[in-house]
Formats: C-alpha cells, structure tokens, sequence
C-alpha cells in the first residue's frame, strides 16, 4: 500500500475569509428561537412589576371595587390569563444544567512513556521498517510532546498484547479511576445518578464500556445508560450535550459523563505511514464529569452549561473519510488520516464559529462582522474580512490537544494570545492527545493555575472523526481556589516552562 503525498498546504483555511450566510442565519435562528425565555417574558415581568409597584393599598381597593362593579368577568379572565401563561414559562423554559465538578485520571508513574522509550519500544516490535521508525521519530519531534506522557501497560513490555483482557483492563482503570475520585469528590451516591453517559470511540466491548460502570458501582436498574462509539475526539462534546437533553426531560437528576480511549487494542504494527501517526499522538487519559439540573446544586457547583452547539460534515465524502479505520495490505487494521484533514478541520471549525458567534459575541463585535459582510457579499466591495475578537466573548479557551500544528493556526487564526493556548499546549505536552478527555486535562489546568474567576466564559472546542467540530459554552459560578481542588496538575503546575511545549524536540 503506498504512502500518501505530503500536503502542499498544511495550513488550516482563513476561519472568515469565505463565510457563508447559512451559517450566520442559523446562529441568529438558535438566538431568537430563545428571545421569549431571555428578552420578552423578563421584560414583560418587569413592566408589569414596576408599574404594580406604584399601587397603594387604597388604590387596588378601588380597582378591585372597579372591577366588581363594571367587568367582574374580564378581571377574571386577565387573572387566569396571567397564571396560565406564567405556568406555562416556568413549565416550558430550558431547565439550568450545572456541572458540580470533575475529574482527569492520571496513570501510575509506571507507565510514563517518554520519547526515547517510545522510539525503543517502536524497534524491539521489530515491525517497522527503517525508515518509518524514522518517520515516528520526527513526528514525535514536531508533536509538542513531553517525557511525561502515559502509554498503556500492554503494550510497554517486551511482549506487548493487544488481546481483549489487556484493553478491557486499560480501559476500566481509567473510567474507574476517574469516577472513584469524582465521587469522593462531590459525596454524592452511586445509587443517585439516573443518567450514565459513555464515549469510547474504538473500543466497544460486550457488555458495553457503560454496563461495566453499571455493574462496577451498583447503579440503579432504571438508569438511563448509553454508550457512545466511533464518534472520534469529538465525543466527549456530544456526550455532555446528551446529557443535557436529558437532563431537560427528567427534573432533579444526576447524570454522569465518561469520556475515555483505548489505546492497547488500537495501536497499529504495520507501515502504512497514515496509520503511523495515531501510535504517535494518543495516549491515555479520561475523564468524569457530574451534570445536575437540580436548583439546590447551583450553590455548590463549579460552572453552568451555558450553550453546545454541534457541526457535522459527514456528507461530504471528503470530511467522512479524513479519519477512517481501516485495514492495510497487511489486514493489519489502523486508523488512517488524509492529507485532506487540515482543510477539513478548518471548514468544519468555521462553520462551528460562524453559528456560534452570535450566540456568544457581544452586540458591537457582531455589528462589525456583519457591515463587512453584507459590504463584501453583496456589495461587492473589496474590504478585508472583520476577524471577530472572541476574546470579548470568553476569557478562557479549551481547544482540543489534537496536535501542535492545529494549535499554532487556531492561535493564529482568531487572533488569540499565548496566555489563551497556554492550557491546551501544557495539556499536549503533559499528557500528549488523549482524544475526547483533553478538553477537561486543559480546564483542569486553567483551575490549577488559579485563572477561573465567578463570571468567567470558557470555551471547549472539540473536532474529530465524521468530520464534527463541537462547542460547549460554560459560566463559572464561583471562583476556583486551587489550593482545595483534587487536580491531575497538583504538585507539578509550575514544573514546565510554557515555552517549552512550543520547543520541544527529541533527543537523539
């Protein structure tokens, strides 16, 4: 099977340099499709209260004389009106989702995997040519990696297995590991969670990843479990907003979110250079995340879900095929990447933003967007593209650590500052590519740090396989005092200098 041709161009496209309008209109849509619960009914409450707060004892005396003398029925009717459409709001309203808290594993010191032991283990596979154990090493050399990265113990020995016991124990480790340390966390039951939501995007055994949690902590028989699969580093998204949905049709609930991947069965011994690349850049990692939509969780909850919003490309056979497992000449099966998956990523990461921008940027920001806009679509004016600042929208970013070179042109692209890419780019360099989890490795980070303030916007972007890109929206309801949090980054948060997931190379 012969390797692909190096990209021409491995830059991601300008994020605003071709917007289409559908994608503007449909952020507006979702934006006016929640006017009545943001904008008319407050309003509408606070006329009505204001001018009701003028009224003296002696003056609803008279009106409910007036009332009973001349039209006893209208006031009735105005009466059961206002009940009726007040019922109505409180029953029909988005119910708030808070997420109480969560937790990122982090594997033994045994199983860190530093450069120099995964260029070793990659030769005593004796599976690789030469020159693809090359190939690895300068993928390694530009990956933003650090020695510190974790690799699964099956495959760190002399004889490494990829048989199902092996993965199965990688897996339930992880997801095990995360949620033992989240629930001493939040001290709440096992037994009262109703929502159980997994992601696994390779890795699907029977019984499913969430039985095992199921079995595991004993939760209760009418549990609503799903199990996500093949839904790549997007997932983890997708299954908050899930649980979101959920959680907006079953009052006073508990849902739990586990995003993890597997890396024993994946890995790939063959050299068809496409599927080389994921042996380079996963490695393990999870996550647990508690979701509540309970009003008396709101006190002790960290951040509240503010928006998700989801794009998926999987019509065009392009983005369907960017990211695709499959079998090599050798049957020996891998997940291949295109050349084509930069450009994919970045038409489906301005779709996400062009919809989401109006949801989140203030109105002087969307002003600006839309006058060179309209001046340059239909007035054919030649002005340069306004770059909306989404800073002014959020004071906190997430992106996925899928890669360095995603992050250098995400930076560049929007315009952010180092400070901004500083959680995703110690998160790769920590932890390496730990697919759908990363994004809670890089808010873990920002609350080591000390950065998370009440009022505080972050923003998680998400983008893998199908081709998907996905956002979640998050207020902090109070300030994070690392001192008291359980954190995959206690005791190491100032180890590495920031500058050196930016510079770092592998020794020869």
């Amino acid at each position: 099977m012969e390797t692909l041709p190096e990209p021409r161009n491995n830059n991601l496209p300008n994020f605003f340099l071709s917007v289409r309008l559908k994608y503007v209109k449909l952020g507006y849509h979702y934006l006016v499709s929640n006017a009545l619960y943001l904008f008319f009914f407050p309003l509408f409450t606070i006329i009505l209260t204001t001018h009701l707060s003028t009224f003296t004892i002696d003056d609803f005396i008279e009106l409910s004389n007036h009332m009973i003398k001349y039209n006893y029925m209208v006031f009735i009717l105005v009466l059961i009106s206002s009940v009726f459409l007040a019922t109505l709001y409180f029953m029909s309203r988005p119910r708030k989702v808070y997420l109480v808290n969560f937790a990122c594993y982090k594997p033994d010191q045994s199983q860190i995997c530093s450069k120099e032991l995964f260029m070793k283990l990659s030769k005593e596979a004796r599976c690789f040519t030469e020159e693809n154990i090359s190939f690895q090493k300068k993928i390694l050399e530009r990956s933003g990696f650090g020695q510190k990265t974790y690799g699964p113990i099956a495959l760190m020995q002399e004889n490494p297995t990829q048989c199902m016991a092996a993965s199965r124990k990688e897996t339930e480790t992880v997801m095990f590991g995360a949620i033992d340390e989240l629930l001493e966390k939040t001290g709440i039951k096992a037994r009262d969670i109703a929502i159980l939501v997994v992601n696994s995007s390779l890795f699907n055994p029977t019984p499913s990843l969430s039985a095992a949690i199921v079995n595991r902590y004993k939760l209760r028989g009418n549990i609503l479990s799903y199990n996500l699969g093949g839904m790549g580093c997007s997932a983890g998204l997708i299954s908050i907003d899930l649980a979101k949905q959920l959680l907006q049709v079953n009052p006073n609930s508990y849902a739990l979110v586990v995003s993890t991947e597997n890396i024993t069965r994946n890995w790939y011994f063959g050299n068809y250079r496409p599927m080389l690349v994921t042996n380079c850049l996963f490695r393990v990692g999870g996550a647990a995340i508690l979701l509540s939509n309970k009003s008396s969780d709101r006190r002790r909850s960290k951040y509240q879900l503010i928006h998700t919003l989801r794009t998926h490309k999987g019509a065009d056979d392009r983005s369907y095929k960017c990211v695709f497992q499959e079998e090599d000449e050798n049957q020996n099966v891998g997940v291949s990447l295109s050349k084509d998956l930069m450009a994919v990523a970045g038409e489906a990461l301005k779709t996400n933003i062009t919809t989401l921008g109006p949801l989140v940027l203030p109105m002087s920001e969307q002003l600006l967007f839309l006058a060179t806009l309209v001046a340059r679509k239909f007035l054919k004016m030649k002005v340069k593209p306004y770059i909306p600042d989404f800073k002014l929208a959020f004071e906190h970013f997430c992106i996925h650590a899928g890669g360095r070179a995603v992050l250098d042109e995400i930076e560049k692209n929007l315009e952010l500052t180092p400070w901004h890419m500083e959680p995703s780019r110690m998160t790769l360099y920590r932890f390496g590519n730990t697919s759908s989890s990363s994004l809670w490795y890089e808010l873990a980070y920002s609350e080591a740090k000390g950065r998370i303030r009440r009022g505080d916007r972050i923003w998680q972007i998400g983008f893998g396989s199908g081709f998907k890109c996905n956002s979640g929206v998050w207020r902090a309801l109070r300030s994070i005092n690392p001192a008291k949090e359980r954190n995959p980054w206690m005791d190491e948060i100032d180890e590495f200098p920031v500058d050196v997931a930016k510079t770092s190379t592998i020794n020869n």
